[in-house]
C-alpha cells in the first residue's frame, strides 16, 4: 500500500514551514478580534499595541464611522467592476480631486492599495504595450534609478528590469551617489524613485537635493509618500523644507493606511501620464478599486486633517516627548525625529527574546530582523497611537528599561 503524497510534495513549501518551526518563526497569523487601535486583541488576549500603522486612530471616531455607514447606504459596498468597464464612482472622483488639491498636482488615480499603485506605476513607466490601431505606449527604453532602501513593492515591481542597464540603485539618501549614477545613464527616459519617510528606520529623504539633481539631469521623480501623506509639510512641523520640495516631484504616491488610517492608495502627477495610467498601469484596469464608502471616508479624512492641523500637531508633539523619554531611560531612538521611532536591538536572537518578553508583559512590539534588515542589526519599530494613555506609555518605558538591562542591548 502506497502512502498518498500531498499535491505539492515536489514543491519546497513543507520544508520552509519545517525550518520556520525549528527556529520558532511564526507563520500562521494570530486571530484578531475587534477594532485595531491603541490596544489589540490577539488570540483572545488584549495587548497594548505599538505595531498599528493607523496611528491617529481616526477610524474609531463616531463621526467617521457614521460617514462610512451613510456612504455605504448611498453608494453601496462595491464598485462591481473596474474603472474602465463601468466608470469611476463619484466618491472616488471627489477623493482624487481632494488629493490634487492638497498635493498641487493636475490629476490623481486611486488604487485598491498603495502596493498596487507602485506596481502599476512601474508597469506603466517601463513596458511596451500595444493595443493595435495605433494605440501603443513604448516605454521599453526607460531607465529606473532607485534608492537601495526602497520598499519591497517597488523593488519587486522593477524586478523585470536588467540591473545595470535599465535598473540602477544608489546609496540610501545620498544625493552624491544619485548624481554619479545619473552621469552614467544615457537614456531620454529616466525616472528616479525615492520614498519620503522610510519605514524601517524612519529616515527622511533629502528631497530638496534629490529633486534638484533630477531636474538638473532631466529625470522624472517619483516619491512614495506612503508614510508621510497628510502628516508632514506645514512650516511648523518637522522636515518642512523637504516636504515643500516634494511638491516639485513629478509623481507622488500616497497610502491611506497611515495618517488617514483607512485603506487604499493613489498616484498624483501630470494629467497626460495619470490619464494614461488608467490603461497602462494594469492594476487599475484589471482589478476592482477601493470600496466607494472607503473612498468617501478617505476624502472626508483628508479634509479633516487639512482643516484641523491640531490633530497632527498634537500627535507629533507627543512623539517628541516619547522620543525624549526613550533617551532618558538609555534607549535612544534613531537620530531622525520622525514618528517612526526605531531603537536598535542588534542580534536577531536577542530581538526574538525581547519580542516574546514584551508579549508576556502585555505589549505587541514589531521587530524588524533579517531579511527586512541586515543580519544582527535588528530594530524595534515603535509607533505610538494617538489614543495610548500616558499610563500605557510609562509602563512600556519601564518594561523596556527592565528588558534592556536583562538582555544587554
Amino acid at each position: 500500500m502506497t502512502t498518498a503524497l500531498a499535491p505539492t510534495a515536489n514543491w519546497p513549501f513543507a520544508e520552509l514551514l519545517s525550518a520556520a518551526e525549528s527556529v520558532n518563526a511564526k507563520v500562521d497569523p494570530p486571530v484578531v478580534d475587534g477594532a485595531v487601535g491603541p490596544t489589540i486583541v490577539q488570540n483572545g488576549r488584549e495587548l497594548v499595541n505599538f505595531a498599528s500603522i493607523n496611528f491617529l486612530n481616526l477610524h474609531q471616531r463616531p463621526d467617521v464611522l457614521e460617514h462610512f455607514l451613510s456612504a455605504s447606504r448611498e453608494h453601496g459596498l462595491t464598485t462591481g467592476g473596474s474603472r474602465m468597464t463601468q466608470g469611476i464612482s463619484r466618491p472616488h472622483l471627489e477623493m482624487e480631486q481632494e488629493i490634487c488639491r492638497v498635493t498641487g498636482k493636475e490629476r490623481a488615480i486611486s488604487f485598491a492599495t498603495g502596493l498596487l499603485a507602485n506596481f502599476g506605476f512601474l508597469n506603466a513607466m517601463t513596458k511596451y504595450i500595444d493595443w493595435g490601431a495605433g494605440m501603443k505606449c513604448d516605454n521599453s527604453d526607460a531607465v529606473v534609478i532607485m534608492d537601495r532602501h526602497s520598499h519591497w513593492s517597488l523593488l519587486k515591481a522593477a524586478e523585470h528590469l536588467e540591473h545595470g542597464k535599465r535598473l540602477h540603485t544608489f546609496r540610501h539618501n545620498s544625493p552624491e551617489d544619485l548624481e554619479k549614477v545619473l552621469k552614467r545613464v544615457s537614456s531620454p527616459k529616466v525616472v528616479v524613485v525615492i520614498e519620503s519617510v522610510y519605514s524601517a528606520d524612519g529616515s527622511i529623504a533629502p528631497m530638496n537635493e534629490l529633486i534638484d539633481i533630477c531636474e538638473k539631469y532631466g529625470a522624472l521623480s517619483f516619491v512614495d509618500d506612503a508614510n508621510g501623506f497628510m502628516l508632514y509639510g506645514p512650516e511648523n512641523r518637522p522636515f518642512a523644507e523637504e516636504f515643500a520640495a516634494m511638491r516639485r516631484a513629478t509623481f507622488v504616491m500616497m497610502s491611506f493606511s497611515k495618517a488617514i488610517g483607512i485603506e487604499g492608495g493613489a498616484i498624483a502627477g501630470p494629467a497626460d501620464a495619470i490619464n494614461a495610467f488608467e490603461i497602462t498601469s494594469g492594476t487599475s484596469m484589471f482589478t476592482a478599486a477601493m470600496q466607494p464608502p472607503t473612498a468617501s471616508t478617505v476624502g472626508l479624512l483628508i479634509r479633516t486633517l487639512d482643516g484641523d492641523p491640531s490633530i497632527v500637531d498634537n500627535y507629533l508633539a507627543r512623539v517628541e516627548r516619547f522620543r525624549a523619554r526613550l533617551t532618558e531611560i538609555g534607549a535612544p531612538p534613531f537620530e531622525t525625529p520622525s514618528y517612526i521611532t526605531s531603537v536598535l536591538i542588534g542580534k536577531d536572537e536577542t530581538a526574538d527574546l525581547v519580542k516574546d518578553a514584551f508579549i508576556e508583559k502585555g505589549f505587541l512590539i514589531p521587530m524588524f530582523m533579517f531579511p527586512a534588515v541586515k543580519r544582527n542589526q535588528a530594530v524595534m519599530r515603535l509607533i505610538i497611537n494617538n489614543d495610548h494613555t500616558e499610563e500605557q506609555l510609562e509602563y512600556f518605558l519601564s518594561t523596556l528599561a527592565e528588558l534592556k538591562a536583562k538582555h544587554d542591548f
